[in-house]
């Protein structure tokens, strides 16, 4: 159970359609129904969440997405782009098992995604980037690209802070974190 109580349906008709922009007629996620029953932090999610695609593929976003709820042990956002994602950005089994489990430099990723497992860690256990690893990403992604990984890091801590601190539920058709 949710620490705090998630929108129960019938919804007010403007956060309705907001639900249906995001989730495509799926029923909305228990994280966007606590954060929409309070204005602000429901506007703050929108906006700063980085929904959009952006200047990465969708393989980058969810490489990056996945090692950070990964190494923030949460499995509720984690599994829900598992389950979502990781079939459209052909991500292996291996791959998504490696996003909880494996090294950066883990032989199943090609080297600019290994560069880039390497800033998600370093950007989550120092919150800086050293010169070499800055490199290595500037080998592989341009300014605009090494900023939307950064900020999609900290998006995404930010979204596991929430799923964890008000304990969601994990979502049932969501993936689990392989053990």
């Amino acid at each position: 159970m949710s620490r705090i109580a998630p929108l129960e349906p019938p919804y007010a008709p403007d956060i309705q359609a907001q639900f249906d922009r995001i989730m495509r007629g799926a029923p909305p996620l228990v994280l966007f129904r606590v954060m929409a029953g309070h204005q602000r932090a429901w506007q703050k999610l929108q906006g700063g969440s980085l929904l959009d695609p952006g200047p990465l593929s969708l393989r980058e976003r969810e490489i990056i997405i996945d090692r950070t709820c990964a190494l923030n042990h949460c499995e509720y956002e984690w599994g829900v782009h598992v389950a979502i994602f990781a079939g459209p950005a052909t991500l292996t089994d291996e791959q998504v098992r490696a996003t909880v489990h494996g090294p950066a430099d883990a032989p199943c990723w090609a080297e600019a995604e290994r560069a880039l497992l390497a800033a998600v860690d370093a950007l989550h256990h120092r919150a800086t980037l050293s010169d070499d690893e800055f490199a290595a990403l500037a080998a592989h992604y341009d300014d605009g690209q090494i900023l939307e990984i950064i900020m999609l890091c900290g998006a995404y801590r930010t979204v596991s802070y929430l799923c964890n601190g008000l304990r969601l539920p994990l979502e049932a058709n969501a993936a689990r974190f392989p053990r």
